[in-house]
């Protein structure tokens, strides 16, 4: 199983895909809680790591890293995680990273402005 995404993670753990995330996330927590196959409890620390700290990418990257290492140990997990990853990936908009963005643009003349937020990749202006 390819390694779940780092900024999704971050997202779901941060909150800042609203309430389906928050839902989503606690599904997370109970996949990760549930017993093994061999009959022990799932450790939850690095969800709760993140949890902890949701921005920290070193962190996210532990989990993904632990939850495929899970799947590849127990078939079960591995089939429900895939369906809670399916479900995570169709959220709208968790990749966004936190806050709000306030743009004002005042006094003078402008003559070409631009606004935005969560750029990934270049960005080019002129010729």
């Amino acid at each position: 199983m390819d390694l779940i995404a780092p900024e999704l993670l971050m997202a779901l753990a941060g909150g800042t895909a609203g309430a389906a995330g928050e839902r989503i996330w606690t599904s997370l927590r109970d996949l990760v809680g549930r017993r093994r196959s061999g009959g022990e409890p799932g450790d939850q620390g690095e969800l709760t790591a993140l949890a902890e700290a949701p921005g920290n990418e070193k962190r996210a990257t532990e989990l993904a890293a632990v939850l495929a290492l899970r799947a590849r140990q127990d078939p079960a997990f591995a089939q429900a995680l895939a369906a809670w990853r399916r479900e995570a990936e169709a959220l709208e908009g968790p990749r966004t990273g936190a806050g709000d963005v306030h743009n004002e643009v005042s006094g003078g003349t402008q003559n070409t402005v631009v606004q935005m937020r969560d750029v990934h990749g270049s960005i080019t202006f002129g010729g």
